[in-house]
């Protein structure tokens, strides 16, 4: 048996920056991870959704590049097998990297799965290990959709590794990964489907921005069949049938259900630590990140918390916990309001704060500022693409209570007005506030 101070159960963001914030405050931390550092983000999430938005973005520029004076105005063809091996030949680079740096943090690494096998001890590699404080940072897992048949679709981290790219596709679900797939797809060249129950897309997110997606997402080559309900998948003559509550048929070569993630918590054990779930399957924290077992030697972090499921809030949380374990910092608590969130479908869509029925419900009467336009990039090709910037105030040039964004580079805006709103920000300050022109960014200081 090796004791240690810390065990840390998955290698994604969050149980990560934990092991080595730990290790550098002198900690003697052990770290498992049964498949490649660097957890979903890294390995089939954020990272390479985003090289692949990026490749399906050239389509469009190569589309528009007449209306810009070259004469090449359509793209070549797309080699998959080009795409995907540089993709993975990064992600093998991040996950050298993530190991590299725990490794100098002074961290052991396991490359093994792990298993709480009874009240601050876990067994990974065969071998046993008492830990003083166990964490468990293993992520979520997607799911399909509980339809009959549905064995015969994919879910997100199949895209990553597909042998080539189908021919027509058929994406299910309204969410964010939904609407990013289906446009990497589109942007690819794939004749791509999304269906989604809802009236729109993205719940959850202001209603106008929801409006625009899915406008927005249409002209740029994806089909949008709003109001339906999957009944059956199903697979025929070589071919994949989604079947609708309707009674219409969708035919593709990959239906990818996009609909939703749930706790990869089936094979940690758990229940050998006298620590449960809730009903829907996540564990509830308190301000230390503390979930329970013994003696209170059970923690957690990330998508495993009913929390929001974004890599810096895993990584921000994992801050936390360590300081308040390792670092001396009881004071030190994680701040949940006015988190900035990116939707890089296309076009890309982001937000911070509050939404605009949310600020009314909390508010009552809200002052609302909202401009659509044509961005200057769009406007030589004659295209009919709409941006719109949205800020949402408290009356009478109050404090700012929320921003959304649809457009060209919403990620990158949305971050730098996310420190404005944090600060507490009043519309007066942002109206005092000198614009760069021309930008798209310059919109929120002179809307009106």
């Amino acid at each position: 048996m090796q004791n240690c101070d810390l065990f840390v159960i998955g290698g994604g963001s969050g149980g990560a920056r934990a092991a080595r914030l730990a290790a550098e405050a002198g900690a003697a931390v052990v770290l498992a991870e049964n498949r490649q550092l660097g957890g979903t983000c890294v390995n089939v999430g954020c990272v390479p959704k985003k090289l692949f938005v990026y490749a399906a973005d050239f389509s469009e520029a190569a589309a528009d590049a007449r209306a810009f004076g070259w004469t090449a105005a359509r793209p070549g063809a797309m080699e998959w097998p080009v795409l995907r091996e540089n993709k993975n030949r990064e992600i093998a680079r991040l996950n050298g990297v993530y190991k590299g740096n725990l490794e100098k943090a002074g961290v052991e690494v396991v490359q093994a799965a792990a298993r709480i096998s009874r009240p601050n001890s876990v067994v990974a590699d065969d071998r046993e290990y008492r830990a003083k404080k166990i964490l468990v940072a293993v992520g979520a897992k997607p799911v399909r959709l509980g339809i009959p048949g549905a064995e015969v679709g994919a879910v997100s981290d199949d895209m990553f590794h597909l042998e080539s790219l189908p021919r027509r596709a058929v994406v299910v679900g309204g969410g964010y990964i939904a609407l990013e797939f289906a446009g990497i797809l589109a942007g690819l060249g794939v004749e791509t489907t999304l269906c989604f129950r809802a009236d729109l897309p993205l719940r959850g997110f202001d209603h106008d921005l929801r409006r625009i997606a899915a406008g927005e997402v249409a002209k740029r080559g994806v089909r949008i069949q709003a109001g339906a309900a999957p009944a059956r998948a199903e697979e025929s003559g070589g071919e994949k049938i989604l079947s609708l509550v309707n009674g219409e048929t969708l035919a593709a070569d990959l239906i990818l259900f996009a609909t939703g993630r749930r706790p990869a918590l089936d094979d940690v054990g758990l229940e050998n630590a006298e620590v449960s779930p809730d009903q829907r399957g996540f564990l509830r924290a308190d301000e230390s990140f503390c979930v329970g077992g013994k003696g209170g030697s059970v923690y957690a972090v990330g998508d495993i918390l009913p929390t929001p499921a974004l890599t810096p809030v895993a990584i921000a949380e994992a801050a936390v916990f360590a300081a308040r374990a390792f670092g001396g910092d009881a004071a030190a608590r994680m701040d949940y309001a006015n988190i900035p969130t990116a939707i890089f479908c296309r076009p890309n869509m982001a937000s911070v704060g509050m939404t605009e029925a949310r600020a009314q419900e909390r508010h009552g009467e809200v002052d609302i500022h909202r401009a659509e336009f044509v961005a200057l990039k769009d406007s030589l090709p004659g295209a009919s693409k709409r941006t719109m910037v949205k800020l949402i105030a408290e009356k009478g040039g109050g404090r700012i209570l929320g921003a959304h964004i649809a457009g060209a580079n919403a990620g990158e805006i949305i971050q730098g007005i996310a420190v404005a709103v944090k600060m507490g920000a009043t519309k007066r300050d942002l109206d005092a506030t000198v614009g760069e022109h021309p930008t798209t960014a310059a919109e929120f200081v002179t809307l009106r």
